[in-house]
């Protein structure tokens, strides 16, 4: 039920908020010219950190409606 549900949420969001972190540290060794960090490799972490995130902000986006759906019945 719901405490699954909220942990399933809980998961996601560490899971994008990690993949943010990773991106912003290749980036950063990147930009220190690291040779163990290549271009392809940081672009490839900035695009799955921003799918996570425009993921995670759809489904927000989606619970909020359905939030407002309910909340505009009546009874």
């Amino acid at each position: 039920g719901a405490a699954s549900f909220q942990s399933a949420m809980a998961d996601a969001l560490k899971a994008v908020s990690q993949s943010q972190t990773e991106a912003q540290t290749l980036q950063r060794e990147l930009q220190l010219d690291n040779p163990a960090v290549s271009l392809e490799q940081t672009m490839i972490a900035m695009q799955k950190s921003q799918l996570g995130f425009q993921a995670a902000l759809q489904v927000r986006n989606r619970l909020v409606s359905a939030y407002s759906e309910i909340m505009n019945m009546q009874v």
